[in-house]
């Protein structure tokens, strides 16, 4: 929208430029002939013209007439004007042919915006601001492109990996519980670790549907909040709940006095689950697991830190890119969607906050920056 209205902006300027134009034209032109005709008088009254009666006194009778008839009587401004509207249509014309032009040479280049074509779009150089915008909003156009395809490539890549993996699970579930129901007779131990392999598996095949899920929603839904009032404490210490089934680290939440904002929390617990996860996925084993929430002015800072492996500079940068997974590995637990970040950044950006990340050889730390808004 704001492009639309630079590129508006250019078009009123650009015909101001040449309706002033025109303008000067016309006034430089009428004073010409003004000039002409008031010089060509006194070059007739200082010169007798006796040569011409001398060589034909019904042609010198003739001109003298004409002379008087135009200058003493008037017929001088007809002249002035007659040529003057010759001169304006003929500069009009011009300008005319000009801004079609103008307009040509706009509507090639908008069409070459989007046509995947690299090639330099170039401007008359009266429009040289208006070739940088075209050229600028094509090279956007062109990345947006690639990203698109870029993104559409690694969620079919991932939709394949994720067919493989719950057709392999599912398999599994269905082996185990064949042998279950087969033997009748077996023995106790064997049976309890075949129901947990089993139950492990099933596990798996729901994490896997969760994130084709992730997939389908991702591409169909679009984020709207549903904003309320809510006590960011209470929130947390609820999201870190449905963790204590799995949960082998300590989380320690440090809160302080209660935070309320105005936010969906939903969404947002959709956020600070998508980090927890996270920082459990990779933290090293029997570390804690910190969540810091500090109260500054009129913004909320969450800080969620875990002890594990750098972040290399490389993948810190596409972190939050739709489709990125830290870890490629499939059979890794930590192999998700790569949805996760990326959802939680248009969620914490769509509240009008930031997020962003550090990592070094010891800790990883996300921060989340909220802004406290009143219903």
């Amino acid at each position: 929208m704001e492009w639309g209205i630079k590129l508006k902006n250019n078009r009123e300027d650009l015909f101001k430029k040449r309706f002033w134009r025109l303008i000067g034209k016309m006034i430089i032109s009428f004073t010409i002939i003004v000039i002409f005709f008031m010089v060509l008088k006194r070059i007739i009254e200082l010169s007798d013209f006796q040569w011409l009666y001398n060589k034909n006194n019904v042609t010198y009778y003739r001109a003298i007439y004409t002379f008087d008839l135009l200058y003493y009587n008037g017929y001088v401004y007809v002249a002035l004007a007659v040529i003057a509207i010759i001169i304006f249509l003929i500069l009009l014309y011009k300008e005319i042919k000009s801004m079609t032009s103008y307009i040509n040479v706009i509507s090639d280049s908008s069409e070459r915006l989007f046509d995947g074509s690299e090639e330099y779009i170039s401007l008359p150089p009266e429009m040289k601001e208006l070739e940088i915008k075209l050229n600028h909003f094509r090279s956007e156009s062109i990345k947006n492109k690639k990203l698109a395809e870029e993104n559409e490539k690694k969620k079919d890549e991932l939709i394949v990996y994720l067919a493989h993996d719950i057709k392999t699970s599912l398999t599994v579930v269905i082996g185990y519980l064949s042998l279950l129901d087969e033997i009748e007779d077996m023995p106790l131990k064997q049976r309890k670790k075949y129901i947990e392999l089993a139950l492990n598996k099933s596990y798996r095949l729901e994490e896997l549907i969760n994130e084709l899920f992730d997939i389908a929603r991702f591409n169909s839904e679009k984020i709207i909040l549903e904003k309320e009032e809510l006590n960011l404490n209470i929130m947390l210490e609820q999201v870190i709940e449905d963790f204590y089934p799995i949960l082998k680290e300590n989380i320690n939440l440090n809160t302080g006095d209660n935070i309320n904002i105005y936010a969906d929390s939903d969404k947002l617990s959709r956020v600070f689950n998508n980090l927890i996860k996270n920082a459990i996925n990779y933290s090293k084993e029997n570390t804690d697991i910190d969540i810091n929430v500090k109260k500054r002015n009129k913004e909320i800072e969450v800080k969620i830190i875990n002890q594990g492996k750098m972040i290399p500079k490389d993948k810190l940068d596409k972190i939050f890119e739709n489709f990125y997974r830290l870890d490629t590995s499939r059979t890794s637990k930590t192999g998700g969607s790569g949805l996760g970040l990326a959802i939680s950044k248009q969620i914490v950006e769509l509240h009008g906050g930031n997020i962003k990340v550090n990592s070094d050889k010891n800790k990883t730390i996300f921060t989340i920056i909220l802004p406290i808004e009143e219903e």
